[in-house]
């Protein structure tokens, strides 16, 4: 699957993406799912930046440090799933994240704070096989235009 569907067994909507892991590419993705998320959500500006830019800390991460050891790099994946008025998202690659330097620039290093700050929760899992971050964002309502909105009227 690669494209914004509505699935009723998991999510009202849902967003899924497999691109290459270059800088280029995420930034495609990341633009396109902020698209996405207006769209599906009522969601305020604010609200809607603070979201993007937890999901593009996620895939630069990834496109940036995943594949670094490796002789060429290989995917990041991007799935979205918002029901419930909660949105879900997890990024994740088949590269290995390396440990963090404590002696790193203090110009660099914000990304993973800044998605815990920006988003309701935040989990990073650095497996062997790769590393999945899924951020959760509470109070998601859907979009007035979306089937199975709630309306005040």
């Amino acid at each position: 699957m690669n494209g914004p569907t509505r699935r009723a067994d998991t999510a009202d909507a849902q967003f899924v993406r497999v691109v290459a892991a270059d800088a280029r590419t995420v930034s495609s993705v990341r633009n396109e799912f902020g698209r996405w998320v207006r769209a599906e959500m009522a969601l305020d500006e604010e609200r809607i930046s603070d979201i993007v830019l937890a999901v593009n800390e996620a895939l630069a991460n990834a496109a940036e440090f995943a594949y670094r050891t490796f002789p060429e790099a290989g995917t990041v994946s991007i799935e979205a799933r918002h029901g419930a008025a909660r949105l879900v998202v997890e990024v994740s690659d088949n590269g290995v994240w390396y440990d963090e330097d404590p002696v790193r620039s203090r110009t660099r290093g914000r990304g993973i704070p800044l998605m815990k700050t920006l988003s309701d929760g935040a989990t990073i899992e650095r497996r062997p096989e790769g590393t999945p971050v899924r951020l959760r964002f509470d109070n998601c309502a859907a979009a007035a235009n979306r089937p199975g909105a709630m309306s005040e009227a």
